[in-house]
This record gives structure tokens, C-alpha cells and sequence, in this order.
């Protein structure tokens, strides 16, 4: 067992999250980093032990066009910045992995720069893909080259170069020594070369005991980079998807679907599970009913799998992507002192806790086999065993209450998110699921492993509540009509900064700029009324261009 089979990661962009400059002046280090200080102990509380931080090192804009592998960022500081960092997470019981951005470098990275000086002469000529001195781009270099994406600030390197291999694998063993990094996501790996992954994973074998390799891999056969010789697991972007979809569309068969395929396809590794990242829009966002969040995340952090939680997503934020714009919203300047209240009054981060705690005991959740025990297009329920300890996950995405009917072992079985006791007779477990929510149900034999049954949690009291009744919008009728008079009585104070606005005075400035943009509708004007959570609505009224 590695510590990366019982793993909960905590996903940080630092760039966005320190509010960093979106250009590189090269200039004197900025100690950004050290905000994140903070951070650590929220991240420990909601139950996570492992953090995916990055991209960290000197690039200059959004930080995947490396200019200097072995120097932090300008923006966030310096090499002791990140060495303090490091060390005070491990203090935490965290561990932490590194963006490893190795399919391509930046245009100022040194040996593109003795390219660019030296042309055919330059000893770096071999280090990049299809070097063109016959060729020309949009810079004007007077040469071509293979990018990555078709973006030529993103210069792709020739994995196949020894030298180049033996640069990034020395790389490696400085983050380690420098830094005692615990592994590396690496970037773009559904494009990186085979034997260069081979080279790598030898390389993270040699360094540090259980030196764990990520890679992103958005679509295809994930055993083809996750297996024995090349990665440890990859992104799963099928379940991504399976898991918000399947909840809009109440069609948790996708889900199931999914799930077997990938069990089918991977075996026994565990894939890197999640609902939003750095690159997708904010799970809050996506989701047409809000209340979803609850079985969502019953998903994520129950299924086969390691869950991670990117950074704010846990408070419920907003966040858009916008096709050809920035990713501003999705990568935001976060405060922590913004949340201090969040705690107590907050739904999702009060779930989100309690399913970290629960993952952390049931031994299930980490190396349990998976068994589907009921189907249909709202209700889903499956088990997970290890060791005699047996965990039942039911989750119900319709908004009426539903029973469950299936097999399982006579017993007792306590519900450890609702606090529930149900005993099976007869070889059937008879569960009702109010709507929109979940349980995960513990056997008394596998009782020891999580304690006594936990408080009940009941997010539903809290959470949005969607009428059943069609919105005017879905029905084909009017936008917003006498609802909007609530936000129509809030008045704005000119020049107001944002930071020192109510929650109210937020909410009525995201309704000005949305009905600057067209017709509000009854499920936007809900969307904005519905939250409360100030962080979330500066970041949204941010957004706004």
C-alpha cells in the first residue's frame, strides 16, 4: 500500500488563487506563495491529505510555457518560498505533487533562445520537434516548429533526444532534492512519447519511495499510460463527465455505464477522479439543479477511484469558460478570510468535510471491489467490500423521495451521512432516499473501521430548493417577472468597490450586467438569488467583461 491508494488531493492553481499578474515581468520575486500558508490547515480540515499544486516555475503568462524548470515563479516567489511550502504541508500529514509541464517549453526557455540566436548552428537545434529554418511563423523567427495545440508560444520538445531526456529526468531529482516533492501530474500526457514516459516512471522509481506519476489524458484507452511501466493513473475525464451529466440529465445509467467500462479497461488502478479542474467550468456552475451537489460528491468521493477537490469549488463557487476568452473565472484570486463564516453556514464545504472524513475511515472506499446493486435513470446503488468491511452508497437525483429495493447481506447498516439505522432481513435492504440526496451505509462488521455512526447531515435544509413546477423559461413563457422585485428594491451605491459590497448589493450587481446582456430569465435570476456565499459572488461580478 502507497500513500498515493488512500489519497484525497486538494487541486491549487496557485497563479489564479494568489491573484499573480497574468504576464512575467522577470522582475523581483513576488512572495505570493506564502498566502497559501493559510490554506493548509483549511485543507487538512475538510479532510484532504495530499495537495496538486501548479503550475509552479518561471513561465511568462499562464504558466504551461516553461522558462526556467528549477526557478519558482517570479510572480509567487522564490525556491525557499516553495522549499517552506513544501515542508509546512508534510508538517500537515499532506503530500504534494507538482505540475510536470514536460511536452513543450516556453519561447524564452534557454534552449529555444540559443535557437533563435544561433539558428542552424545552435547545439539546441535537436531538442524541439521538426525544427524548420526554411519555414517562418506569427513571431517572425525566420524558422517552424511543432507546437502543441497550434499555439507556437507552447514549443514542443523531442522527447526522443537523449539529451533532452536526461535534462527533465535531472529535473525530476532536483524537485525531489530541492523541494522533496511526493510526485508530478504530468501535463498534455495523452501526447507525451511512450519510451519517454517509460524513462520517466524509472526515473520517479528511483527517487523516492512511492514517488507517485499523473498524467492528463482527456480521452482513449486510459491502460495505455496508466499500467505497470509507463504512469500510476491519469485524469478521468469519461467520469467527469458521466458525473454532471448524468445528474442534468437524470441518467445515472451513463454513470454506471462508465464506471464499468473503466473497471473493465483499468482493473485494479485507481484513476484520478474529479468534477472540475483548472480547465473545466465549476461544478456549481454546470449543474442545473444546485441541490445535485450532494450526490455528486457522494460519486466522487465513494466510487473507485481517488476524488479531488479543486480549490473553492468546495464553498460551491461560480465559474464559467468562456469559448476563446480568458479562464479568469474559472482560475480565481480566492481570499480565505472570505470563508470564515462559510463553516458553519456553508452546505457544500459542510459536505464536502464530512465525506473526507468519511473516506479517510471506511478502508472500503480505497481498496474495496465495486458492485452495482440497483439502476435506474434517478436512483443508483452499489457496494464496496474489503476485509469484511462492506459499504452500500445509495444516491437519488429526483426531486420526490424514492425506495430502493435490492440485495444485501442481513445485517445492520448504519447510515454514516444521515445517521440512519436499517436492518436487513431476508436478503433485501429496503432504503428510502429523500430527493436529491444520498446515503453510504456501513455494516456493523465493518463498524470499527469508521467509529461511531456520525452526526446526521442534513444539506438539504440548506440547500437550493428547485420547484417541481416547470420554470417560465423551460415552459416557453416569459423571462423573470414579479420575482425580480426583490433585487429591484436593493439599491447600488456609485463607485462601491465590490470588496465592500453586502451580499445583496452583489447580487443586484450581477443582475444589472446580466440584464445588460440580454433577457434575465427565472432560472438565472434564481441562480444569482440563490447565492449567498460572498466569495462566490465576487468572483462572479468579477467575471463580468
Amino acid at each position: 500500500m502507497a500513500w498515493y491508494d488512500e489519497a484525497i488531493f486538494y487541486h491549487i492553481y496557485p497563479l489564479g488563487l494568489t491573484g499573480a499578474p497574468a504576464q512575467n515581468a522577470y522582475g523581483e520575486p513576488e512572495h505570493r506563495l506564502n498566502t497559501l500558508i493559510p490554506w493548509i490547515a483549511h485543507i487538512k480540515e475538510i479532510g484532504c491529505n495530499a495537495i496538486y499544486i501548479g503550475p509552479l516555475f518561471e513561465s511568462v503568462g499562464h504558466g504551461y510555457e516553461t522558462t526556467d524548470y528549477k526557478k519558482l515563479d517570479s510572480r509567487l516567489g522564490t525556491n525557499e518560498d516553495l522549499k517552506n511550502f513544501v515542508e509546512n504541508c508534510h508538517k500537515a500529514g499532506l503530500r504534494v505533487i507538482f505540475d510536470g509541464v514536460f511536452n513543450h517549453t516556453g519561447r524564452d526557455f534557454f534552449a529555444f533562445k540559443d535557437i533563435k540566436a544561433n539558428r542552424e548552428n545552435s547545439r539546441y537545434k535537436d531538442w524541439y520537434c521538426n525544427v524548420n529554418f526554411w519555414g517562418n511563423n506569427e513571431y517572425n523567427d525566420g524558422f517552424s516548429y511543432d507546437n502543441w495545440g497550434g499555439y507556437n508560444l507552447l514549443v514542443k520538445l523531442n522527447q526522443r533526444n537523449p539529451e533532452v531526456q536526461n535534462y527533465i529526468c535531472d529535473v525530476i531529482r532536483f524537485w525531489v532534492s530541492e523541494f522533496d516533492v511526493d510526485g508530478i501530474r504530468l501535463d498534455a500526457a495523452d501526447v507525451l512519447d511512450f519510451g519517454f514516459m517509460r524513462l520517466l516512471r524509472q526515473t520517479a522509481n528511483a527517487v523516492k519511495p512511492d514517488f507517485w506519476l499523473m498524467g492528463e489524458v482527456i480521452h482513449g484507452e486510459y491502460s495505455r499510460w496508466a499500467n505497470s511501466e509507463t504512469l500510476h493513473s491519469v485524469t478521468n475525464y469519461s467520469l467527469h463527465k458521466a458525473l454532471y451529466s448524468g445528474h442534468n440529465d437524470h441518467n445515472y445509467f451513463e454513470i454506471a455505464h462508465t464506471v464499468k467500462r473503466l473497471n473493465d479497461m483499468v482493473g485494479g488502478l485507481k484513476l484520478y477522479n474529479f468534477v472540475d479542474n483548472h480547465d473545466v467550468e465549476r461544478i456549481y456552475t454546470k449543474l442545473v439543479n444546485k441541490a445535485h451537489f450532494l450526490p455528486v460528491h457522494i460519486l466522487l468521493y465513494t466510487l473507485p477511484g481517488l476524488p479531488s477537490i479543486y480549490y473553492g469549488s468546495e464553498f460551491g463557487i461560480d465559474g464559467r469558460k468562456w469559448r476563446g476568452g480568458p479562464d479568469n473565472e474559472i482560475r480565481p484570486a480566492l481570499n480565505l478570510s472570505d470563508f470564515t463564516d462559510e463553516y458553519e453556514r456553508n452546505w457544500c464545504v459542510d459536505i464536502i468535510r464530512r465525506l473526507g472524513k468519511v473516506r479517510s475511515e471506511l478502508t472500503a472506499l480505497s481498496y474495496g471491489g465495486y458492485r452495482e446493486l440497483f439502476l435506474t435513470t434517478r436512483q443508483y446503488a452499489f457496494a464496496r467490500e474489503c476485509d469484511g468491511q462492506r459499504v452500500i452508497v445509495a444516491v437519488n437525483n429526483d426531486d420526490n423521495g424514492f425506495r430502493l429495493s435490492f440485495p444485501a447481506e442481513d445485517g445492520c447498516y448504519t447510515g454514516v451521512l444521515s445517521g440512519r439505522e436499517v436492518t436487513v432481513t431476508g436478503g433485501r435492504m429496503e432504503l428510502d432516499l429523500p430527493g436529491n440526496s444520498g446515503d453510504i451505509l456501513v455494516s456493523a462488521a465493518g463498524r470499527a473501521e469508521c467509529g461511531e455512526p456520525k452526526p446526521a447531515i442534513e444539506p438539504l435544509k440548506a440547500a437550493p430548493v428547485i420547484d417541481e413546477q416547470l420554470t417560465k423559461e423551460e415552459a416557453g413563457g416569459d423571462t423573470a417577472g414579479s420575482s425580480e422585485q426583490t433585487l429591484d428594491q436593493v439599491v447600488l451605491q456609485a463607485d462601491k468597490p465590490y470588496e465592500e459590497m453586502t451580499v445583496e448589493e452583489l447580487q443586484k450587481a450581477i443582475y444589472e450586467k446580466m440584464k445588460k446582456n440580454g433577457p434575465v430569465t427565472d432560472r438565472m435570476y434564481r441562480d444569482i438569488t440563490e447565492n449567498t456565499h460572498k466569495g462566490s459572488l465576487l468572483n462572479w461580478v468579477k467575471s463580468f467583461r
